[in-house]
């Protein structure tokens, strides 16, 4: 009798176990896809007919595309640091800054419920976080910014530690290769257990200096000027001579704008097909259709918009991102303009794919969105950048404030997108004004951002242009010292690391 018991016990546990493997089976694969310094306008299924991003069109085409995803900002110029640690974290930028370390991260959640976690790629938030972060790893990037085609790459050994970086070749190549070998392991293997593979690009961020091939794929006089293309931003309100900014001479000319995002397009071309090189892989072993694919962006970039070549504001050409997800139970062709972070990927990812909901997080889940069954998770949202600028936005209207400066901009999104119309000073406004400042100061509370709204020093809106000094930094490879920094003493060049 006790051995029948013994023996039904076991079957049962077998039982168990062995439903438990189907449950891990049948749960999707994830490949997460994150580029770098990407406008939310630089892709073709945006409305762009001036680049060429087949790859990332599919993916929209496939799956559904946010019109309003933005990162939240930053409390230094480097904003790609603490984006990239809220969208790993969940959290908003005043619970986690730039810092993973001891934080449970995205890749650690998956882990606990039976993903296998990969990643490739830019990782701006120091290696032990990445060490604990990921189960393996190849071709990973410790910092902020390199020379394209010397990136020093690192592989996480067996012993969970990387590797002593080695310089390599091209970094958007490199990072592919290595999810295509992670992707074509997996599948020789048994499959027990789903993916989560991260590719973070380097690419479009500065150098501007794509691969060979790919130079001159768009003639610089073919680029259009951005609508609100400006040779100088017209007031100062945080350090204009920061890194990004020296990246042209001022004043911007229409000639040195076309060349820039003739090379940035140049860039984001050649990720779209690697892109399509990696999303090709999953179809010939199989592995597409049980794959949702997360396409994003850290932040966006200037480019000359408002005079700016940058990040490092809070205009809608810096702060928004592209957000895509397809796969499976995703609708195919839509687009939702619900007001999303960056941050809410963490738990609704982790609905799509049916885990528990992360806790401690700031983040929303907007699988609702996706899945039709909801509009919007949230009626505004607030961005910042350093002690300088703090922004609210609702479904039509925008509000910036200088605190500094005691200067506030007001935009009108759904008659005015590129922000060129500053209607705060204007009387028949002033109700939405304060509107939105009490808005502000919502958010100022319920973020817990610890900088003063009202300082009691104000500083001029005034600034003098031609004091501004051109000074490229360490990782400028000859052909952009050649064409966007001619003249320059190459003894100047400095070393940063954004």
């Amino acid at each position: 009798m006790r051995y029948k018991k013994i023996q039904k016990l076991c079957l049962l546990a077998m039982a168990l176990v062995s439903l438990t493997s189907i449950a891990q089976q049948t749960k999707p694969n994830v490949l997460f896809i994150f580029a770098d310094d990407q406008r939310a306008d630089a892709i073709g299924c945006s409305g762009n007919t001036y680049i060429q991003t087949p790859h990332i069109d599919k993916l929209a085409e496939n799956g559904v595309r946010f019109t309003n995803a933005y990162v939240m900002g930053g409390h230094h110029g480097a904003i790609c640091a603490p984006s990239r640690a809220m969208l790993m974290s969940g959290k908003s930028l005043f619970h986690v800054y730039d810092k993973l370390d001891g934080v449970k991260t995205m890749p650690m959640h998956f882990a606990e419920s039976g993903y296998e976690t990969f990643g490739t790629g830019k990782w701006h938030n120091k290696a032990p976080s990445f060490e604990a972060s990921f189960q393996k790893g190849k071709n990973v990037f410790i910092g902020g910014m390199a020379d394209h085609f010397n990136t020093p790459m690192s592989d996480l050994g067996k012993d969970g530690k990387l590797t002593k970086p080695v310089n390599k070749g091209y970094s958007t190549d490199l990072f592919a290769d290595a999810a295509i070998d992670y992707i074509s392991n997996y599948a020789k293997g048994k499959k027990e257990n789903p993916f989560f593979c991260y590719i973070a690009f380097s690419a479009p961020h500065d150098p501007r200096s794509p691969r060979e091939d790919y130079i001159g794929m768009y003639p610089d006089a073919s680029m259009p000027l951005p609508g609100n293309f400006k040779a100088v931003h017209p007031f100062v309100f945080d350090n204009l001579n920061i890194r990004d900014e020296t990246l042209g001479p001022w004043p911007r000319t229409p000639e040195m704008i076309q060349a820039s995002l003739a090379d940035y397009y140049a860039l984001i071309s050649h990720m779209d097909q690697r892109i399509g090189d990696v999303i090709n892989t999953l179809k010939e072993k199989g592995l597409f259709d049980n794959t949702i694919i997360v396409y994003a962006a850290d932040n966006g970039l200037a480019i000359g918009s408002h005079g700016l070549l940058g990040k490092q504001d809070l205009y809608e050409h810096s702060t928004k991102v592209p957000l895509i997800i397809s796969g499976p139970g995703v609708p195919k062709n839509q687009t939702k303009d619900a007001l999303v972070y960056l941050f809410d990927v963490f738990p609704s990812l982790a609905d799509l794919c049916d885990l528990p909901q992360p806790t401690g997080i700031d983040g929303k889940n907007f699988s609702p969105i996706i899945e039709n069954k909801a509009t919007n998770i949230r009626e505004s949202l607030y961005t910042t950048y350093r002690h300088t600028v703090r922004a609210v936005r609702t479904d039509g209207w925008k509000l910036i404030r200088y605190p500094e400066r005691n200067y506030t901009q007001l935009f009108n999104l759904k008659n005015d997108p590129l922000e060129i119309h500053n209607l705060a000073e204007m009387d028949v406004y002033k109700s939405k004004v304060n509107e939105m400042m009490g808005l502000m100061d919502s958010w100022h509370k319920s973020t817990d951002d610890p900088e003063n709204l009202h300082p009691s020093t104000i500083l001029p809106l005034e600034y003098d242009y031609t004091k501004l000094k051109q000074k490229p930094d360490s990782h400028q490879p000859q052909y952009i010292l050649d064409k966007y920094f001619k003249g320059v003493n190459l003894k100047e060049v400095e070393k940063t690391d954004h």
